[in-house]
């Protein structure tokens, strides 16, 4: 059991829902990031850190945007490394995922990134390039590093895939919650909570929904249904409008939680 099983776990005996935060690693720059990063301990459940690349298919302009300034000062996957290293170092036990694209994975050298990995402490990974049909490799290079899991993506068509998808995912399914690419201001799919229900009806692991959530309000009609929420777009345009200032960070994630998990929401 890793950090994200573990954490999901806690959650799940409190009757709590999870909360996720999706950050671009090196907006405006790694010092900064840190510190975004440090200002949720205790409060956000995991944290999905996006490693920066040029072409982000599944990222909507916020994101798209956030990736093309953090290459621009210098980010990069082993700049995002040596930021991991150093939280744990520091001390910082929360669960982290890397979300990226299969060619950054591939142009540093599968086996030696997840070697990484596992030595900095990075407990998951998404990547939505990345189809089922095309997973054996990397999976075939995770087994026996239980630190490091793949977390699988499900979409309103994945239709029958589902089972297929699910079978032997760990740590959480991430729902996306409509057609298209992230940061659509809760324009949710037309029949996301029949989408959602079948997802819960099969998966064994907690169902997360993603893309285009702002605020707790937003997944009311899915309380019942979800088992958390990830929050991307409109975290990152918090951080620009508060001069990147972590203090609105924790602001912003507590009062979600809180909202999130409060009765008769």
């Amino acid at each position: 059991m890793n950090r994200i099983e573990k954490r999901m776990e806690e959650l799940k005996a409190k009757n709590e829902k999870a909360f996720i935060t999706y950050y671009t690693a090196g907006l405006p720059d790694m010092e900064t990031t840190e510190k975004i990063i440090e200002a949720q301990r205790g409060v956000t459940d995991v944290i999905e850190l996006g490693i920066p690349f040029s072409d982000p298919t599944a990222d909507g302009p916020v994101i798209q945007q956030a990736s093309y300034e953090a290459i621009q000062k210098g980010a990069s996957l082993k700049r995002a490394f040596e930021l991991m290293d150093k939280i744990r170092k520091g001390g910082n036990e929360q669960p982290v995922v890397f979300m990226m694209y299969y060619n950054t994975i591939l142009n540093y050298g599968l086996d030696t990134f997840i070697k990484k990995c596992a030595q900095t402490g990075v407990d998951g990974l998404i990547v939505p390039d990345l189809p089922l049909e095309e997973q054996e490799t990397l999976r075939d290079s995770l087994k026996g590093n239980d630190n490091t899991i793949l977390i699988e993506l499900v979409s309103p068509v994945s239709g029958g895939r589902i089972p297929g998808i699910l079978k032997g995912a760990r740590g959480f399914v991430y729902c996306v919650s409509s057609m298209g690419v992230t940061g659509q201001a809760a324009d949710f799919h037309k029949e996301v909570i029949g989408y959602l229900s079948k997802v819960k009806s099969i998966s064994s692991i907690p169902v997360m929904m993603g893309f285009g959530i702002r605020e707790a309000s937003d997944i009311v009609p899915m309380k019942d249904i979800i088992d958390g929420a990830i929050v991307g777009s409109h975290f990152i345009n918090i951080m620009r409008d508060s001069g990147f200032d972590p203090d609105a960070a924790r602001e912003y994630v507590t009062r979600f939680k809180r909202e999130m998990n409060k009765g008769g929401m």
